[in-house]
């Protein structure tokens, strides 16, 4: 048998003290009998019966549990990829208050929703970066989303290859725990205008390895100016550059490798239904344990002594009698 607490001090003291005066209680019924001459037994049916639900009373503070019990315990998960474009377009305002801040804060969100999963995150725009690699932290991802900018990258136009093949890099790691391919994403953000050269290759070798990715467009069709610390953006020309969601790179992705398309625009936001579909999918059984589960009975203790308690209330038999 376990116990959840043991004696302490201020129990012992109790016990002690319940002893002493009972003791002195007994002392005087059995000296008042005998001068009375009359019998006294029922003295000892009340002292037995007292002595029984203190000390039930007492067993039941200190919280008995018996009995094994095995649970298993299973872990189940995904690896998650949040590839996220940092391009000066992410600054548009088309998404209040702009889109990246609109991102970071659906981000958090998604963060939120797998908290027993591992995700990472990759920051890009004409190259890619390791912003957190998978990772069950969710503080620290949250502190890498907090700060994303599109100040952390080079600003020389998007390209989707360069994150696209280190997310998938980095999925088909030997360090990784996971071996099915099905329980792998790459939640891909961007407003879908790609100057790579390079990006269908790297969406085959996706496509090959059975990885899922769900491309997230963000924008409108109506676009915006981009807005900068001097102004806004202008091209070579003087003029004012109005950047567009480009959703048809973003659909071909998904059609290419078997995934789906999502959208944040002005109407509509899918990041629930990206959540709800990325739920959908199977986790990889990570770890299998057996452990003992032992349920404190105090209950039992406690309600033989409240019965105790209650026979003695009511139990009318005199400790003398004459």
């Amino acid at each position: 048998m376990n116990w959840v607490r043991t004696l302490s001090s201020v129990d012992i003291a109790v016990i002690v003290v319940f002893m002493a005066f009972y003791s002195l209680y007994l002392t005087r019924v059995i000296r008042t009998a005998r001068a009375l001459q009359s019998a006294y037994i029922m003295v000892f049916v009340k002292l037995l019966l007292r002595s029984a639900y203190f000390i039930l009373l007492l067993l039941a503070l200190l919280g008995p549990s018996f009995g094994e019990s095995k649970r298993e315990i299973k872990s189940v998960g995904k690896d998650i990829f949040m590839a996220v474009d940092l391009s000066q377009s992410m600054n548009a305002h088309d998404i209040q208050p702009t889109r990246l801040e609109k991102i970071k804060f659906e981000l958090k969100k998604i963060v939120e929703e797998f908290n027993s999963d591992r995700i990472g995150l990759i920051i890009f725009s004409s190259e890619a970066f390791m912003q957190c690699p998978l990772t069950y932290d969710q503080n620290a991802l949250r502190m890498f989303i907090d700060i994303l900018h599109t100040g952390l990258v080079p600003n020389a136009g998007t390209d989707f290859a360069p994150p696209l093949k280190m997310a998938l890099e980095k999925l088909n790691s030997e360090e990784g725990p996971l071996t099915q391919q099905k329980s792998k994403v790459i939640i891909f953000i961007s407003d879908g205008e790609d100057f790579g050269d390079n990006t269908q290759k790297t969406v085959e070798q996706i496509e090959n390895s059975g990885i899922r990715l769900f491309p997230l467009g963000v924008g409108t069709e109506k676009g915006s100016r981009i807005r900068l610390s001097n102004g806004f953006k202008k091209d070579r020309e003087g003029n004012e550059v109005v950047t567009k969601l480009s959703a048809i790179s973003l659909k071909k992705l998904a059609s290419d490798t078997n995934g789906e398309y999502f959208e944040i625009n002005g109407v509509n936001n899918d990041v629930d239904r990206l959540i709800n579909t990325i739920k959908g999918i199977e986790g990889e059984l990570r770890d299998v344990r057996q452990i003992d589960v032992s349920t404190n009975k105090y209950l039992y203790f406690l309600s033989a002594a409240l019965l105790l308690i209650l026979l003695d209330a009511f139990s009318n038999f005199k400790v003398i009698q004459i």
